[in-house]
């Protein structure tokens, strides 16, 4: 199998794997049915095998259950791994009530994270969002207080504005930001990835095919319950024509001897050195063919098509990140 390469996360950050493990499906979460626990753990353990060392978890997939799959998994290898950790979002019976990111809420949230987790300290440690319900001052100076005492190692950030971005970085140095990119979310290309790259912060890149779009899979209409049912993108016609827009990734991924959600992969880790591509996993199959897409390169005519198909705004309907 191949092995990962190594990069550094921002100018300051701790040496990660290029290609990142989310580990969010692995647990029940917004009503999907339980994984096997078993299998979960086995893809873990592969995955650090091959090198892969950033774990992500947040401490509401699974009400917990994800954090204590997490611990059970690295058991033994705590030295391997590099935890990232997202906090703050509250759930109840499956449905977002809304986020709590009070100082006093976050300490009391960590705790119970380092419990579950079984570990000393938290490497990333993240709020979920923010949406000024609590000064973002008072949000990053806590996860500060945190670091100073030794309970976690590096400040990170999900899903922010570039402007928001630099208030935190003036109030903490902000190692890593978690946002959603990919061929048909390319709008953070305008400000938040400029500002990241300016700022020295590494980009984790999550939703590499969009929810899916992307994995040359879907057809329309989708099968009743799917998840995606309720974005936008995934509605009537937009739908349609959105998989017609993904008929040219298709195409190349055949050309190549690859698949939809390999190029989709290889796209976001050719747009820099210090973006990570996020994967969710809970199966060991899938390993090979996510380690094999991170060697695939495209030629400047490859590139440029892609590029000028999926320009942003290509994709028609509302994006995950402005759920």
């Amino acid at each position: 199998m191949t092995t990962i390469g190594k990069i550094n996360l921002g100018n300051n950050g701790p040496l990660v794997s290029k290609l990142g493990l989310g580990c969010m499906r692995m647990s029940p979460v917004w009503g999907s049915e339980a994984k096997d626990e078993n299998e979960a753990i086995a893809t873990i353990h592969q995955a650090l095998d091959s090198g892969i060392n950033f774990l992500n978890t947040g401490d509401f997939y699974g009400a917990g259950h994800n954090e204590l799959l997490v611990g059970k998994a690295i058991k033994g290898r705590r030295d391997e791994a590099l935890i990232s950790v997202k906090f703050g979002a509250i759930f109840y019976g499956n449905q977002w009530l809304g986020l709590d990111l009070r100082p006093i809420a976050i300490k009391n949230f960590i705790n119970y994270s380092l419990v579950r987790l079984g570990i000393d300290t938290i490497d990333l440690y993240q709020p979920c969002r923010l949406d000024n319900s609590v000064p973002l001052e008072d949000v990053i100076g806590t996860v500060g207080d945190l670091i100073q005492e030794g309970k976690v190692r590096y400040l990170g950030v999900s899903e922010i504005s570039a402007d928001q971005l630099r208030k935190a970085h003036a109030v903490h140095p902000v190692t890593a930001l978690e946002i959603g990119y990919s061929l048909a979310d390319r709008q953070i290309e305008s400000d938040l990835l400029p500002a990241a790259a300016e700022l020295g912060i590494g980009v984790v890149a999550f939703a590499n095919t969009a929810e899916g779009l992307l994995t040359g899979q879907l057809t329309a209409p989708l099968p009743e319950g799917s998840y995606q049912s309720h974005f936008p993108r995934f509605q009537g016609d937009n739908l349609v024509q959105n998989l017609e827009k993904v008929q040219v990734l298709k195409q190349m991924a055949a050309d190549k001897g690859y698949t939809p959600t390999q190029l989709a992969i290889a796209w976001v880790n050719a747009q820099g050195g210090h973006i990570m591509p996020l994967v969710s996993m809970s199966r060991r199959s899938r390993l090979p063919e996510n380690l094999e897409a991170m060697t695939i390169g495209f030629t400047p005519e490859e590139m440029q098509l892609l590029n000028a198909h999926f320009a942003p705004g290509a994709i028609l309907g509302n994006t995950y990140l402005q759920r």
